[in-house]
């Protein structure tokens, strides 16, 4: 179910279509990318509108995302192994690397959020903003196809690639780590979620990581995923240094 055309004012139609006009893209129905932007907080808030939130759309399109992003690195680095595609993919489809093309978009002021999360800097929030930016993917692959969707994946996703390439990108820390210890001790790292402090909408999370019996952290982060990298850039700092 989407918003009804008719439901959309004469600013908001102006606000996403120029929002198309400065990425290039068209949008045959501007209903399903004002969807993009909805986030659950504003339908949790509204009861009117109860189901009509972004996260089918990001469901759909971290999908798209991740398809369009490994045939790039597939047909681009042939020489590669398996393993240097995983790693550049779990990097450049991060939360860490999709939040500032987020802010490049100008996805933050089309957002709409419900009053608590407006109040709580919702506008600027990794998670939030990573997730619209998979959720205008979403869209757009239902709206315009798959070979428009690529095309626009590839527009921000291999600048992306090429600073982790150049090795200017921010490091995936997790990934690294893994490696390292397979290669070192024969075994992988194991995170343990410690606490959680914090109200519900802006929660901390602390995160260990052990490896070879011996334990590191608790690191913190916004999101689990954030405390993991965190306390998996101390771990890997530490082992590398004793690698001879």
């Amino acid at each position: 179910m989407l918003f009804s055309k008719k439901n959309l004012a004469p600013d908001r139609v102006r606000a996403l279509s120029l929002f198309c006009k400065n990425l290039s893209i068209k949008f045959n129905n501007l209903n399903l990318l004002d969807l993009a932007f909805h986030h659950r907080s504003f339908s949790n808030e509204d009861v009117s509108h109860k189901h009509l939130n972004n996260e089918r759309l990001e469901f759909l399109g971290d999908s798209v995302l991740g398809m369009a992003t490994a045939t790039y690195l597939y047909e681009s680095m042939e020489e590669n192994p398996e393993g240097d595609l995983s790693r550049i993919k779990s990097v450049v489809v991060s939360e860490d690397s999709l939040a500032p093309i987020a802010l490049r978009m100008g996805i933050d002021k089309m957002l709409v959020l419900g009053k608590g999360e407006e109040m709580t800097g919702g506008r600027q929030k990794k998670a939030i903003l990573a997730d619209a930016v998979e959720a205008v993917i979403g869209a757009y692959y239902l709206d315009s196809g798959y070979n428009a969707a690529q095309k626009f994946i590839y527009s921000f996703i291999v600048p992306e690639v090429d600073k982790v390439r150049n090795d200017k990108g921010k490091k995936d820390y997790k990934s690294l780590l893994q490696e390292l210890c397979q290669k070192k001790y024969r075994s992988c790292p194991v995170y343990d979620l410690v606490k959680k402090t914090g109200p519900e909408h802006e929660k901390t999370f602390w995160m260990t990581v052990q490896l070879n019996k011996i334990t590191y952290g608790p690191e913190k982060g916004k999101s689990k995923k954030e405390a993991e990298q965190n306390v998996a850039k101390v771990a890997w700092a530490v082992l590398t240094e004793q690698v001879d």
